[in-house]
């Protein structure tokens, strides 16, 4: 059955891109790898009795928004962070404000490459994110909501270095 299903879908993702390899293996893998933690936390909810809310707070919102943002780039782009993408990506060069461009390996399988690519894109990370900071909020508030904040400064610390060095670079001219 397995082999049949993995046939299906190479025949699948050869009409899909004839020209072009896309590691749809990878995504599935990677939307299945979500579809899990939704399925874990939705059940951790559940078995602890904590109440969801019908609408989260505009102010809950507001902090994961920008808590998502900051998380993502992080985890995305930073260079801290690289040994973590290591494993699916290949250095190509400093992005600049402490941020590296990143290239996914040809090598390996389709699920690594599948990784690679969700790895080094930050709106593709802020989906998990998201998904983990709201579920965070349910299960763990207080928690939840002081390291969404920790990450909410930070991004808007980013903006302000960035706002000062230009401000400085024009004041030169």
């Amino acid at each position: 059955m397995f082999d049949a299903l993995r046939d299906r879908l190479t025949r699948t993702t050869n009409r899909y891109a004839p020209h072009e390899h896309r590691p749809l293996d990878g995504y599935l893998t990677a939307m299945a790898a979500l579809g899990g933690l939704t399925a874990t936390l939705a059940a951790a909810t559940r078995i602890t009795g904590r109440p969801v809310p019908d609408r989260p707070p505009l102010a809950d919102v507001a902090l994961v928004s920008v808590a998502t943002h900051k998380l993502s780039r992080l985890l995305a782009k930073d260079a801290v962070t690289s040994p973590l993408r290591a494993p699916f990506v290949q250095y190509a060069g400093p992005a600049g404000a402490a941020e590296l461009n990143e290239e996914v390996r040809d090598e390996g399988s389709s699920v690594r490459h599948g990784i690679g690519e969700l790895v080094t894109c930050p709106f593709c990370l802020a989906v998990w994110v998201a998904t983990g900071l709201t579920g965070g909020l349910v299960l763990a508030p207080r928690l939840t909501r002081l390291a969404a904040t920790v990450l909410s400064a930070t991004a808007v610390s980013d903006f302000l270095q960035l706002a000062y060095d230009a401000a400085k670079k024009s004041g030169e001219s």
